[in-house]
């Protein structure tokens, strides 16, 4: 997509944010650690980072543009609503950054502009 949209975001994540990132969080670690960092989550300021860098960061492919989710976002962003921010972990034993929460919002993003800066939460 060629043409330059503004991506508009919500100040905050929203709450349901929060507990799709702790039903995340709970399959890839012991249910202490996934609540531990859910719950620094919701204490960490929002940082920013650009699309780019999470994709390299989180070692993740992109989802292509027929998933539903990514195709819901992408219509969120067309119609200007705002995105929630990014629920992020750094798992400094893998050597990589954990999309605990907005996979599909960072596919949707990247599909309009690799470049684009992001809000996050990461602890």
């Amino acid at each position: 997509m060629s043409k330059k949209v503004e991506i508009k975001w919500l100040s905050e994540p929203e709450a349901h944010d929060y507990q799709a990132a702790l039903s995340y969080l709970s399959l890839i670690y012991d249910e202490q650690t996934a609540t531990t960092h859910a719950d620094q989550l919701k204490r960490i300021p929002i940082s920013k980072f650009k699309a780019k860098d999470i994709f390299r960061a989180s070692d993740l492919s992109l989802l292509g543009v027929s998933n539903a989710h990514v195709e819901k976002d992408q219509q969120k962003i067309k119609l200007g609503e705002q995105l929630s921010p990014l629920l992020l972990i750094r798992d400094s034993v893998n050597g990589k950054t954990v999309v605990a929460d907005g996979y599909h919002r960072l596919c949707a993003v990247y599909s309009y502009d690799e470049d684009a800066v992001i809000p996050c939460k990461i602890a």
